[in-house]
């Protein structure tokens, strides 16, 4: 048996991973073709690496199939519930940094806060006769932060697509989207509420609480940490 590590897949997640890991003498790859979900590791003895996709690393740390996996702040929260007995935090890898934000049209000149919102909120129900709607895809997310806010006349819709988009596609009235740079929202002709933060996130490397080891797997397991934590 070997300590698995769950990094993913593609893109500059998965590359700023490998950095990171070979920073600290552990040298990471993937076997064969881009088509190959197959890893290897070297640098310590006993780690195998899983390439999967980042809203899969998860799961699959929940449930105990890796130990260790490399996800997004946002992606845990989102889809485990009671995240923190579920996994613990090894350490903020500073990179893959992204906000999740509530947003709405620049044209609603007299919405700059939740307050405002909740006001619009029942405004639009009592003129259209349907809740605000409000495009997503972090439904737990959003609806916690709301009810925490006191915002309480809406409907979350599921974002299949590019969120931003639904606004001007009339799907939507309002979003709840991750965002980097906020040029998206500005092309979009969005705008954040001024309280309208949600959640920092940033790739973040996390360990399995519920993950079976024996004491060579936990041996291998404490010098991976060590060697990582310089």
């Amino acid at each position: 048996m070997t300590i698995k590590l769950g990094v993913p897949s593609k893109g500059r997640l998965m590359e700023k991973t490998f950095e990171w890991f070979g920073a600290r003498g552990i040298q990471l790859a993937r076997a064969g073709s881009e088509r190959e979900y197959a890893g290897v590791v070297e640098g310590i003895e006993g780690v195998s690496l899983v390439l999967l996709s980042a809203g899969e690393v998860p799961r699959e740390l929940a449930a105990g199939r890796i130990h260790l996996g490399v996800t997004g702040t946002d992606l845990i929260q989102e889809k485990l519930a009671l995240w923190d007995q579920s996994v613990e935090t090894i350490a903020e890898l500073g990179f893959g940094h992204a906000d999740l934000i509530l947003a709405v049209p620049q044209g609603w000149t007299d919405v700059d806060t939740l307050h405002d919102l909740d006001a619009a909120a029942s405004a639009f129900r009592a003129t259209h006769g349907h809740r605000l709607r409000i495009a997503t895809k972090y439904h737990r997310l959003v609806r916690e932060f709301l009810r925490e806010s006191g915002v309480a006349d809406y409907a979350l819709v599921d974002s299949q697509g590019a969120t931003e988009g639904t606004v001007a596609n009339e799907t939507a009235e309002a979003i709840a989207d991750i965002t980097s740079t906020g040029e998206t929202l500005r092309a979009n002709h969005l705008k954040i509420l001024g309280d309208g933060m949600i959640l920092r996130s940033q790739a973040t490397l996390w360990k399995s609480r519920s993950a079976p080891m024996d004491t060579s797997e936990r041996a291998t397991l404490d010098l991976l940490l060590t060697r990582l934590n310089g």
